[in-house]
């Protein structure tokens, strides 16, 4: 009888710990902790990814092309990049897709001084602008200067490292560098309040998709549900931080203590005017847009010299979108 029932409560032990495991779950953010990725942090935190059975690990990378390799290979389940690269990255054989839209509208953007602005497209003409030859500004600049009548011969790009764009603007060394919108208080930071200008793709009738979730071909068959309770947990994050962005500063801070919160501050309020619009209102935090998705496929086929075309259908799918609204 005492055998009996050790097996017995063995085997309810065994049951009790598989029901609490918890499924590992590692993400590939696009760059180091900012203050766009508080979301993520305060899904971990407040226990919305544990709640769906998830182990979560967010992961440090070096710009989209590493966050998509790292997918693409398996080292990561799902990441966050720039659409235009991953677009480009469909057209060149990898199996990833973007499940889930973080900014509804484009960060895309230069910085210039304001002792020597780059306000509108035109100003371009004759200028010296930095970037990676990956860079998404650098990539889509082709179609950007045909949408506002700008001459592309007359702009030169120069290669720098994504870590150089700052201080290639605060010390002059270029009269610009295209960067994401977001960066803002950093360049302010490096280059003093007011002496930074922004020209913002989107106010000049260029408004591709930009940040987005990514997953490959074997995480979306093979852990369909997982994917699926990710990217629910990861909204319901983002909406705790719409409404109380403090506290999500706070909860960031906590957790990556080396965030500088005077900068990361504004920068993610940046990333949630981005967020703040009627698609997402309607449809919920994520959603992604069949035409706006494949008009920026259009533009990348038309301007990235990718060697063969994609097809809209193979870059995105929404299979996996569980609505979470903004909070009101």
């Amino acid at each position: 009888m005492t055998r009996t029932l050790s097996l017995a409560l063995a085997a309810l032990l065994a049951a009790a710990g598989s029901a609490s495991a918890q499924e590992k779950f590692t993400f590939a953010l696009n760059w180091f902790a900012v203050g766009d990725h508080a979301a993520y942090w305060v899904a971990l935190d407040k226990g919305y990814y544990k709640a769906k059975g998830l182990d979560v690990t967010l992961e440090n990378s070096k710009g989209s092309g590493d966050s998509i390799a790292k997918v693409d290979t398996g080292r990561a389940d799902a990441g966050l990049a720039d659409a235009a690269v991953v677009i480009a990255s469909v057209g060149r054989g990898t199996t990833i897709k973007t499940v889930g839209m973080v900014f509804d509208k484009t960060p895309l953007n230069i910085f210039s001084l304001k002792s020597n602005p780059l306000a509108k497209p035109k100003d371009l003409e004759g200028k010296t602008l930095g970037a990676p030859p990956g860079d998404s500004q650098r990539q889509m600049f082709p179609a950007f200067a045909k949408v506002n009548g700008i001459d592309a011969a007359k702009v030169t790009w120069v290669n720098i490292e994504p870590a150089a764009k700052i201080a290639a603007v605060a010390e002059k060394r270029m009269d610009g560098v295209g960067d994401y919108n977001t960066g803002l208080p950093l360049y302010e930071k490096a280059a003093g309040k007011g002496n930074v200008v922004m020209m913002p793709w989107a106010d000049f009738g260029f408004d591709m998709y930009s940040m987005s979730i990514i997953a490959s071909a074997k995480t979306m068959k093979e852990r369909p549900a997982v994917l699926k309770a990710f990217l629910e947990a990861s909204y319901m994050g983002w909406r705790d931080v719409m409404a109380d962005p403090k506290a999500a500063m706070e909860i960031l801070k906590k957790s990556v203590p080396e965030v500088d919160v005077e900068v990361m501050t504004p920068n993610m309020m940046i990333g949630l005017d981005l967020m703040k619009t009627e698609r997402y209102a309607k449809n919920g935090i994520g959603w992604i847009d069949q035409k706006k998705m494949c008009d920026s496929v259009d533009l990348v086929n038309t301007y990235m010299g990718l060697p063969k075309k994609v097809d809209c259908k193979d870059v995105y799918t929404t299979d996996f979108f569980t609505k979470v609204e903004m909070p009101k």
